[in-house]
């Protein structure tokens, strides 16, 4: 499928979907919200092994949503815009592969969010970022008021809400939004490199451990104490159990799936 404000890349089982409207600071309208959601339905269906979200040009990340569309809408609409985005970070979120957000520029708004429900976050020296709503007379709606606080804590994630603050790269791994900061001209490189590495990993056991840290942090202590287990033990008996195990024991590099 091709897409005129989207790309999707493939480099042999990493999926790169690129947000391609750097004329409008990658802003994401409704046509490049419904592509997102195609794209992501496309990444799953051929097996990405790791999934890379990204931003063309060299200014944005993602720099929001379409404030030209929100601003004469009303609730029902709203609510339906809100929902999608909700779809689209769930994607994300619960991908069976990780997503990485490269964070070349910009990310405000809806693209922080579309950030903070990817798995890693590399971000460029340059990158700026900030649930900014505030102040345009709303307050983040695809999950960052969920997703801040499990990240930065309570206290720093109103402060950032309620002042729409824009942090740069530095201070966003000081606050632990973006696990790590590279420079600006070597941030694809980087990426590609790191994505590499996680597609050479076990795919199954990725998912599980994926999912796993996903339900620690919705279900009850118990309960995700529970699925950890089974999903662990739902393991062995897999080629890439056995393959992982027989290679430490025969010290080589294992041959996974």
């Amino acid at each position: 499928m091709s897409w005129e404000t989207l790309r999707l890349d493939w480099d042999d089982d990493v999926a790169t979907i690129t947000i391609d409207r750097p004329d409008r600071m990658n802003a994401l309208n409704t046509d490049t919200l419904d592509a997102l959601e195609e794209a992501l339905d496309e990444a799953e269906e051929q097996g990405a092994r790791v999934l890379v979200l990204t931003g063309a040009g060299d200014k944005a990340f993602i720099a929001g949503a379409d404030i030209s569309y929100m601003k004469d809408i009303g609730t029902p609409d709203a609510q339906k815009y809100a929902e999608q985005g909700h779809r689209i970070a769930s994607r994300l979120e619960e991908f069976p592969a990780p997503t990485v957000a490269a964070i070349n520029g910009y990310a405000f708004g809806g693209g922080m969010e579309f950030a903070l429900a990817c798995d890693l976050r590399v971000a460029s020296e340059r990158a700026l970022l900030g649930q900014t709503e505030i102040d345009l007379g709303i307050m983040p709606g695809w999950g960052g008021s969920i997703r801040l606080p499990t990240l930065v804590g309570d206290e720093l994630a109103r402060r950032l809400i309620f002042f729409g603050e824009r942090v740069d790269a530095s201070d966003a791994h000081e606050y632990g939004i973006v696990g790590e900061v590279v420079a600006h001209d070597q941030l694809d490189s980087h990426v590609e490199e790191l994505a590499a590495d996680l597609a050479a990993k076990p795919r199954h056991a990725l998912a599980a451990a994926k999912a796993a840290i996903n339900m620690s942090h919705d279900a009850p202590r118990d309960a995700a104490l529970d699925f950890e287990a089974r999903v662990w033990s739902g393991l062995f008996g897999t080629h890439d159990q056995r393959e992982g195990m027989d290679a430490f024991l025969e010290k080589r590099d294992p041959d996974f799936e």
